[in-house]
């Protein structure tokens, strides 16, 4: 790609900045977002009545409502993210033989996207059940966070 044609948005003059949103209009945006959480599968064998029972409690359910504060939260952990109204967050927790992928889908009437939000709640429920099984097995591993899709806005939709 050439770099001369690279349209960063918060950069201008040379200096990180916000984005102006002012003469945006508000419409219906949403975006999903996950990651996967490798527990291991003698972990994922504990896994009964839709949650885990960790040595901390419940451990979807705690990462859930982490998820949940994060997004609410987004604009204050991302410079540059504006505060959002967050009109509707939820969570799906899809076990796999020795791992989960943990999904946020948020959204929103405004006149910026949610995608920060959507993968920082992801991301803050991925942690939190880190944390929540650390005590059961150290080598836990999260990857693919990845905005999964996204509705609303100049840019269009995205679907990966």
């Amino acid at each position: 790609m050439d770099s001369d044609k690279l349209n960063f948005t918060h950069v201008r003059a040379g200096q990180p900045t916000m984005v102006d949103i002012s003469e945006k209009s508000p419409n219906r945006r949403t975006a999903i977002a996950e990651a996967r959480v490798e527990l291991g599968a003698d972990i994922i064998a504990k896994f009964t009545n839709n949650d885990l029972q960790g040595p901390k409690g419940p451990v979807f359910q705690t990462a859930i409502i982490a998820g949940t504060m994060a997004v609410k939260k987004t604009s204050e952990l991302i410079p540059f993210c504006h505060p959002l109204p967050i009109e509707n967050c939820t969570f799906q927790i899809i076990p796999n033989e020795t791992d989960v992928t943990i999904r946020c889908e948020v959204s929103t009437s405004g006149k910026t996207g949610v995608e920060m939000e959507a993968m920082t709640g992801a991301s803050i429920a991925a942690l939190t059940a880190y944390d929540m099984c650390k005590a059961l097995n150290k080598a836990i591993r999260i990857q693919d966070l990845r905005l999964i899709s996204k509705t609303g806005g100049k840019s269009g939709d995205f679907h990966a």
